[in-house]
């Protein structure tokens, strides 16, 4: 069976090659490219949404707590239920904050102090290797070696 189009040279094949690959890596780029601008609107829309939800978050709390010195002021007179929630909410975040300043504490300064102490010691052994081979390969010499 014959093909109708003629042998190409290596040259041709070579060529046709070349510009094929070329398009194939340009079409994929303008698809990678729509794509990331597709998730992009969607993430742009998550964290506006995350945003709303947080400041909403806030007000809710806020409410909660005007909430909570309200019921406590059928109990006692509105300012000192005021003050009793205020204490409470203060005492709350001393603790966090301790809690807060400990974590800090752990993670700072920032660096390995493991690993550094490890890589210390493979250096270490490293070099004491290197002396036993040294002192090895000296004393061969001097024995005549």
């Amino acid at each position: 069976m014959e093909s109708s189009t003629p042998d190409r040279s290596l040259g041709d094949l070579t060529r046709d090659v070349s510009e094929q690959t070329a398009v194939l890596v340009r079409k994929e780029l303008a698809l990678a490219t729509a794509e990331l601008k597709e998730k992009g609107k969607h993430a742009g829309t998550g964290v506006g949404l995350f945003g709303g939800s947080a400041a909403l978050g806030f007000y809710a709390i806020g409410a909660l707590i005007a909430t909570a010195i309200l019921g406590l002021a059928e109990l006692v007179d509105g300012w000192l239920a005021a003050l009793i929630v205020t204490v409470l909410l203060f005492a709350i975040a001393a603790v966090a904050a301790l809690l807060g300043k400990k974590e800090i504490e752990q993670g700072v300064p920032p660096k390995p102090e493991r690993a550094q102490h490890e890589v210390a010691v493979d250096v270490e052994t490293v070099k004491e290797s290197t002396r036993r081979g040294f002192d090895r390969g000296q004393g061969g010499v001097a024995n005549g070696r």
